[in-house]
């Protein structure tokens, strides 16, 4: 009955109700004859790539039904028929976390309280998948268009369809997954999944919101300077101030050193050494304590001050 409401629903899946396309299949806003709205993802079907999207949808199944977490979003139910491949979701109004950071109007009540949730919540999701989830999960494609956000802005990580779960005593050698710009670089030359390289994909992202955009060229010269083993780098002496997000006041007082703390928790995330990155255990925790530095508004802290690799040792 819930497969036929879908069907009828979304008009046997019209472009209309499609509100978003990624890898393995295209999203759709389905109201039930209830009166609950649903997220549907369908999966792709043409012969040439059915059999990526069956392993797709293989692997989000087995994720998603081991894990119970207030930051993961829910799946309620899938169905693969000889029609249609599609597993069902709660439904998030405000969409992903790049659709409001590229949103000009949307920008202006995303606080930095409000973006300090967002990166713990984030935080919180893949420290439970990495430390409490036996066997462990891990994500392979964090990024802000696979991070959906509710109407108080709590965070709950979408889009498992490359996620791996990590067999002990087995090999956890795996195909290329992510996003461009989101992968760690160690995977330029290896293809075992660890937990490492969603800690670094989290340090980017967390990164994206803090100064609204991208973080490419800031990473790019982060990596640049640790493999020249030196501090060269013309960003690495940009004050904090100068990447903060401006469509939103300046912080202030405790809510400054916090930011600063992310700032420098994120940069550690994003050391080339993947030993060298910590667990999203240890930055969950720090997150929830509410770490902070002590500096004052009118201070000029540099970003190179924030680069310390023993930052959770």
């Amino acid at each position: 009955m819930v497969y036929e409401s879908i069907i009828e629903a979304t008009e046997e899946f019209d472009a209309k109700y499609c509100i978003g396309v990624g890898g393995q299949g295209s999203v759709y806003k389905a109201q039930l004859q209830t009166g609950e709205i649903v997220a549907v993802k369908k999966l792709n079907d043409s012969p040439d790539i059915e059999m990526a999207s069956q392993k797709a949808l293989e692997r989000e199944i087995r994720a998603l039904t081991g894990t119970r977490h207030r930051n993961i979003v829910k799946l309620y139910g899938f169905c693969s028929s000889s029609r249609h491949s599609f597993l069902v979701y709660e439904f998030f109004q405000f969409g992903s976390l790049k659709d409001v950071l590229n949103n000009e109007q949307r920008i202006t009540t995303f606080d930095w309280n409000k973006r300090v949730n967002v990166i713990k919540g984030v935080a919180n999701a893949l420290s439970y998948m990495h430390h409490e989830c036996s066997p462990p999960v891990i994500h392979r494609d964090i990024s802000s268009k696979n991070i959906l956000l509710d109407e108080e802005y709590e965070a709950h990580v979408s889009d498992f369809g490359t996620a791996k779960v990590l067999q002990p005593y087995l090999s956890n050698w795996t195909s290329f997954a992510g996003t461009f710009g989101y992968t760690a670089p160690e995977l330029a030359y290896t293809m075992e999944a660890k937990e490492k390289c969603d800690v670094y994909s989290f340090g980017v992202v967390t990164l994206e919101v803090i100064m609204g955009r991208h973080p490419g060229d800031l990473v790019s010269s982060l990596a640049s300077s640790s493999s020249a083993s030196s501090s060269n780098s013309t960003t690495s002496h940009w004050p904090l101030q100068q990447v903060l997000d401006k469509r939103v006041p300046y912080p202030i007082g405790d809510v400054l050193g916090q930011v600063a703390f992310i700032v420098k928790m994120a940069l550690s995330c994003l050391n080339p050494k993947q030993e060298h990155r910590p667990s999203m255990q240890q930055v969950s925790q720090a997150i929830s304590a509410h770490s902070s530095i002590r500096i004052s508004s009118s201070e000029d802290i540099k970003l190179e001050e924030l680069v310390d690799p023993r930052c959770f040792s």
